[in-house]
């Protein structure tokens, strides 16, 4: 399960160690404000994304 291993156990800022709760919470929203600091974790929501080939462009209209 890999998904799960880009989910912090712990508050980067702060240190303060997520609940099994707030980690199901930044999982599904990929937001949570630490209860400890009041520090925004946010995950990347394009960091998939960034694997993939990207698109190709948009053709110009004459």
């Amino acid at each position: 399960m890999q998904e799960r291993e880009k989910i912090p156990d712990t508050c980067p800022h702060c240190g303060r160690p997520l609940s099994p709760w707030e980690q199901v919470l930044l999982s599904v929203d990929r937001a949570i404000m630490c209860k400890g600091c009041w520090y925004r974790i946010i995950l990347d929501a394009f960091e998939d994304r960034l694997s993939e080939t990207p698109p190709s462009p948009p053709e110009e209209r004459s």
